[in-house]
């Protein structure tokens, strides 16, 4: 057992009749790390939660949480908290009773945190005692995140924790999870949401068809990744588009600039030329007044390691 880990599995396996869901996996989460877990739909996401989770058993492999190895027995590992498919919440009860009933099904010497404190983490103070069934999506969200704290987990396993959410309340949840990590707490997250995995996550594992294609950190996955579309805003369009015309390892892959009134500039290039571009358009004179990526790393990451390989006739 490595004690430095929150979960270690290996060679997981698990089918649901002639479907394969997952085909030996191997997944490290360390103790006090956000994990961001991505993937298609289908690709064995859902299904490895809810074995974390002990709503499932593995048909092959092994797996340790919290450093003891998890038995074939439908059972919550001590110490595992979550949701996968949305939070179960009784929708005629209010916010603070579903908590409250929780509380009571765990025993008052489960080592249970105060209703209203976790409330108030996940910013719902305000509707403790409104009934969930007129809750939005986002604030459901919030009160199972909140059902899942009331029980002090040391590894907290999410399914998409910020769907449904605003802004603001977004950056609520991500300060929450970010506070818990700080604290020692590990968490495995899903999420389609690629902005929200590279704003919390050290480290991600992308699945496809049930098989590990990537894990590790996202530098990691940064560095693997090939050339990367970027735009560019700068004060000479006109100009800037000359220079990266005749730059080495350079492509313009956007027809606009070659109109008069377009500003921005899509190139795709390597890290190491577009910052020899960037040195060009510097010396001459011309300032760069944006440049971000068209589609992040993580997102680009993660087309080229799940779309299907086109295969010849």
């Amino acid at each position: 057992m490595d004690t430095r880990l929150a979960v270690r599995a290996r060679g997981i396996t698990k089918c649901f009749g002639d479907v394969v869901a997952l085909d030996g996996v191997d997944l490290d989460v360390a103790r006090g790390q956000i994990h961001g877990l991505v993937g298609p739909n289908g690709a064995g996401k859902t299904t490895l939660l809810g074995l974390l989770l002990g709503l499932a058993v593995a048909d092959g492999g092994r797996l340790e949480i919290l450093g003891t190895p998890v038995q074939r027995a439908l059972t919550a590992p001590d110490g595992v908290a979550g949701f996968v498919d949305g939070p179960g919440l009784y929708p005629s009860l209010t916010a603070r009773q579903n908590l409250t009933a929780l509380v009571a099904l765990r025993g008052r010497d489960a080592g249970t945190a105060g209703v209203d404190d976790v409330l108030d983490q996940v910013g719902l103070t305000d509707v403790a005692d409104d009934q969930t069934r007129g809750f939005s999506l986002g604030m459901r969200q919030r009160l199972g995140l909140a059902a899942a704290l009331i029980t002090k987990p040391r590894l907290l396993v999410l399914d998409e924790p910020a769907n449904g959410l605003d802004p603001a309340g977004k950056k609520h949840v991500h300060g929450v999870l970010t506070r818990l990590a700080a604290d020692g707490t590990s968490v495995v997250l899903s999420s389609h949401r690629m902005d929200d995995l590279q704003a919390l996550c050290s480290e991600v594992t992308i699945l496809a068809t049930g098989r590990v294609v990537f894990s590790g950190p996202l530098s990691k996955l940064a560095a693997e990744n090939r050339e990367l579309d970027y735009r560019l805003l700068t004060s000479d369009p006109q100009a800037a588009r000359r220079l990266a015309g005749d730059a080495a390892g350079i492509r313009i892959v956007d027809d606009t600039g070659a109109r008069h009134d377009a500003e921005a500039l899509v190139v795709r290039a390597l890290v190491p030329a577009l910052d020899e571009l960037v040195v060009q358009l510097v010396h001459a004179g011309i300032a760069l007044r944006e440049l971000a990526p068209v589609v992040s790393p993580l997102e680009a990451a993660f087309l080229a390691l799940t779309e299907p390989k086109e295969t010849g006739r």
